[in-house]
């Protein structure tokens, strides 16, 4: 069946990010309660040692993306957008339940972290694709002149998502004790996402397929999938070097920031009023530059952007630190989500443009679950290790001039003379 008539378009934009909402919420909780699940699942008589140990349990949930990206892309691609996204909803769901209810080390030891990190694995296969398959749909969904617009919405479901979990920790802070909130408190939001899980089912499930995957003749094999996207590996490199920029920065400004908030003895609930303005800013800048690129082109937001950020980043950063403050912290962040926010809402478009239609989900998936997994995933561990090891709380502003430099590169590399026409073709496809 079809996809909907352009008057209900807004309402399968919504069964289609509904899914990718729950997503996102269960992978920021992590990140969000990582202090917290130090203490129960990697016990260490050092405090730092503790939670880096929780941050790499997190970055290697993103080590699993790129194996879904290409076992799940490659499904995706063969059975239709609609049955994928079903399937990943599910896997993720299984990773959530595990880590909402394993109990602690000190109730069942070693079991404890183990089950937590498949847990985290499970999740990892699962958003390979995730991410992927709705930025596909959308793209293939939208009338030709918008597709930026539509396509922003998967990052804006996203920033739904930070909000969410901004609210509930600011009222569990509010309503509870903070060695409650250690205790156990921290898993209620784990368990709220579990709840979720069979509402979100049902409405993924009214989605219909997209009338471009539908036109298309011949569905790829596994092995014409594989050998195509070995054919396009210079396209994947180039994607992967794109989203290096979104995915260091949104987790630098989201999941990081609880935790660079003890770094600047701020307290939690400032940090989760930073992190709920920043989730608002990036939910309002998104589809905001997604719009303008359907105007003015993809490149000139994507040049603009990453050179904003390679100048600027350490400047702010420096100013922060030299007297750390709500107010300061809060101008700050909001900055880096301006300069997020405006080179997503254009790069995630560029991305679907560029892979061949044949292989888009799965080409797409694999250049963002790389990039999530060599560099993004692994933001809060590095950022901590920065300061860790050089002693100046400004120091994670190089690791986010780096990922802006690859990004300035990846666009040059992508939009250089000759090439324009390919990706006008692809877009098109």
């Amino acid at each position: 069946m079809a996809t909907a008539p352009t008057s209900s378009k807004l309402a399968t934009v919504l069964r289609v990010t509904s899914g990718n909402f729950l997503e996102m919420f269960d992978f920021f909780l992590f990140g969000f309660y990582a202090t917290h699940i130090a203490k129960a699942f990697f016990p260490a008589e050092n405090e730092i040692a503790s939670l880096l140990l929780t941050y790499v349990t997190f970055g290697v949930g993103f080590l699993m993306r790129p194996l879904g990206a290409i076992v799940l892309g490659a499904y995706v691609d063969q059975v239709g957008r609609r049955k994928g996204l079903i399937v990943t909803l599910a896997i993720m769901a299984m990773g959530t339940i595990l880590i909402a209810f394993v109990p602690s080390y000190a109730t069942i030891g070693m079991i404890a972290p183990i089950l937590v990190l498949i847990g985290r694995l499970l999740q990892g296969f699962s958003a390979g694709v995730e991410l992927g398959g709705v930025s596909v749909y959308l793209s293939e969904m939208a009338p030709p002149n918008q597709k930026g617009f539509y396509v922003s919405w998967q990052s804006g479901s996203q920033q739904v998502a930070i909000v969410f979990a901004a609210i509930i920790g600011y009222v569990l802070n509010k309503s509870l004790s903070p060695a409650e909130i250690s205790d156990w408190g921290w898993r209620i939001p784990f368990f709220i996402g579990s709840l979720i899980v069979p509402l979100i089912f049902i409405i993924r499930r009214s989605l219909q397929e997209t009338e471009a995957f539908m036109a298309r003749k011949h569905r790829p094999t596994t092995g014409e999938i594989f050998r195509s996207i070995a054919e396009n590996w210079q396209i994947v490199i180039a994607g992967m070097l794109m989203v290096v920029m979104t995915t260091v920065s949104f987790y630098f400004i989201t999941v990081y920031t609880p935790g660079f908030g003890k770094v600047l003895k701020l307290t939690e609930i400032n940090s989760l009023i930073v992190t709920f303005c920043v989730g608002v800013s990036n939910l309002f800048w998104l589809p905001v530059m997604g719009a303008l690129s359907d105007r003015i082109g993809r490149k000139p937001i994507l040049l603009t952007f990453t050179v904003l950020t390679i100048v600027t980043a350490y400047p702010a950063m420096a100013w922060l630190t030299a007297a750390p403050s709500f107010e300061r912290m809060l101008a700050v962040e909001l900055w880096l989500s301006f300069l997020y926010g405006s080179y997503n809402g254009a790069m995630v478009v560029a991305l679907t443009e560029i892979v061949p239609a044949s292989v888009r989900t799965a080409g797409f998936s694999l250049a963002y679950s790389l990039a999530t997994a060599l560099f993004g995933g692994f933001t809060p561990a590095v950022a901590t290790t920065l300061i860790q090891r050089t002693g100046n709380n400004a120091s994670p502003a190089l690791w986010l001039i780096f990922a802006a430099a690859c990004g300035l590169v990846a666009t040059l590399m992508v939009y250089r003379r000759g090439e324009s026409n390919r990706v006008v073709a692809a877009a098109a496809a």
